[in-house]
């Protein structure tokens, strides 16, 4: 796989921004796993979501967390992001987000859109709604099948138009890969383009939570790698701005597959606080990842101090990634496919595309 002497120079000049970026770690993204409730139960979901879960974190010690960053953060430069579970689960979800807009943070969520009504999409604008990700993941059947619910690909629908019919909102529709929706993308994306959706993300699901060892989701690398040749291909066709997720380095189809070098940015940028207080930085990163408690400890503190094995990943430089030419660019992937004990990585993304290839 050869990259050529334009995208090497380039990944060369971002290679000095993303170390620049390690160095200073302005926090620019801070989720918040406001609930681990959920009302579907998704074949893929990584989050441990159950129908009677942890309970709900108290508005008032997420927004305790924010008054905290307060003497050390631009507000609107951090942008505050709800997820979960479901966060339309929470009835209080319109205070969560009054109290996060009083405080000057933008702020947006990740939605399947089951419990999204014309009247609650209303009243969330109201509370400050400015960042929207509606998960679809496939035609209605294989949506449906996925997602575990028979209503659930008609109310993302429906969420999406909402979305589209609303000056000023910034969203995209995420779908999720697998073995049965992978022939459907072409029609998937015509209907968003169809509906005006301007934005669509396509994320390989990684291996872990419920997605671990189903069959489902075991690509081959051949449909790994067209999972790739489909999105560039839809960059160039220019109906819709489409990127592959950010989940590591793709070789000669960056900037081909994603409008941006491969930077995984957690702990970088992007922190968390999970729905036990747990911080984190993005919400897949759980167990050995966690650096602190916000019942116990200040949030600012931990991300100065104790995210260093996210911002250093000369840790990471086993194995295969030892001796790999693309390690500079890549620096082991996106730490959610790799064990934050043993270092293991689940899959390479470059090997992967290189063998579907063959």
């Amino acid at each position: 796989m050869k990259l050529g002497l334009r995208k090497t120079l380039a990944l060369e000049a971002f290679r000095l921004y993303r170390h620049s970026q390690a160095k200073s770690h302005p926090l620019t993204y801070l989720f918040w796993e406001c609930t681990l409730r959920c009302n579907l139960r998704c074949l893929h979901c990584g989050s441990d979501c159950l129908v009677e879960a942890i309970p709900d974190m108290p508005r008032e010690e997420f927004l305790r967390v924010l008054d905290s960053l307060a003497p050390h953060v631009d507000p609107k430069r951090l942008l505050v992001v709800l997820t979960g579970g479901e966060p339309l689960m929470r009835a209080d979800l319109e205070e969560c987000g009054r109290g996060i807009m009083e405080r000057g943070h933008p702020w947006g969520m990740v939605t399947n859109g089951l419990l999204m009504t014309p009247e609650r999409h209303a009243a969330l604008l109201d509370a400050g709604l400015r960042n929207l990700t509606i998960s679809l993941d496939g035609l209605e059947e294989s949506h449906n099948r996925f997602r575990g619910n028979p209503h659930s690909f008609d109310r993302a629908v429906r969420a999406l138009e909402l979305a589209v019919r609303t000056p000023g909102l910034t969203f995209d529709a995420m779908t999720c890969v697998n073995r049965r929706n992978l022939p459907e993308l072409p029609e998937v994306r015509d209907m968003l383009v169809r509906m005006g959706v301007p934005r669509w993300r396509v994320a390989i699901v990684f291996p872990k939570g419920r997605a671990k060892g189903n069959p489902l989701f075991e690509l081959s690398d051949r449909e790994f790698r067209g999972v790739y040749d489909f999105i560039r291909e839809t960059k160039k066709a220019g109906k819709i701005r489409v990127d592959a997720d950010c989940e590591g380095f793709l070789g000669s189809y960056e900037k081909e597959a994603r409008s941006y070098p491969f930077f995984c940015r957690a702990g970088i940028n992007v922190g968390s606080v999970l729905c036990d207080g747990s911080i984190s930085a993005c919400p897949s990163l759980r167990g050995d990842y966690v650096q602190g408690n916000v019942r116990r400890d200040d949030f600012w503190d931990v991300w100065q101090n104790r995210f260093q094995v996210m911002r250093d990943r000369s840790w990471a430089r086993v194995g295969d990634c030892a001796k790999c030419r693309f390690w500079r660019y890549c620096e082991g992937s996106g730490l959610h496919l790799r064990d934050g004990k043993t270092g293991e990585l689940a899959y390479c993304q470059c090997r992967r595309i290189e063998a579907g290839a063959e």
